[in-house]
């Protein structure tokens, strides 16, 4: 079981770090935006006003896979370009909020499909690779 474990484990990896440095490569050279910077765009902006609609550092940094002091730093680097603008929350003046700018907006509307086409390009790579390929059919939802 262990053998079985660990080799599936391997296999994941391989699979992400491909979708990764495929989706870097091609956001990076169409958009300017490394994979963080889009995914973090992309979670923030699926943020609404509703009750608990805006994510705390610390929910942004779960979201992203990073740690909140890594977290930060890519808020402010992206603040710094323009594209997310940080705010005290209302109702709690100890509540730092981040909302994306509409040239972030726009930013990550064009990246979008980059994105999108480079997902499946990765994954239909992936997918002749025999011990990639279930795991393929698991990210496909099939």
């Amino acid at each position: 079981m262990g053998r079985g474990l660990a080799q599936g484990w391997c296999a994941l990896a391989a699979l992400h770090g491909r979708i990764e440095a495929r989706l870097e490569r091609e956001l990076q050279a169409a958009h300017g935006l490394s994979v963080r910077e889009y995914t973090l765009l992309d979670v923030l902006s699926r943020q609404h006003s509703g009750e608990g609609g805006h994510l705390r550092m610390g929910e942004v940094a779960e979201a992203v896979v990073l740690s909140q002091s890594a977290t930060t730093r890519l808020v402010s680097r992206l603040e710094d370009r323009g594209l997310l603008a940080r705010y005290l929350c209302p109702t709690d003046r100890r509540g730092i909020y981040t909302n994306v700018s509409p040239a972030g907006l726009e930013l990550l509307e064009r990246a979008r499909p980059t994105n999108g086409a480079a997902l499946d390009a990765a994954l239909a790579e992936a997918s002749e690779r025999p011990e990639l390929a279930p795991l393929v059919e698991v990210v496909r939802g099939r």
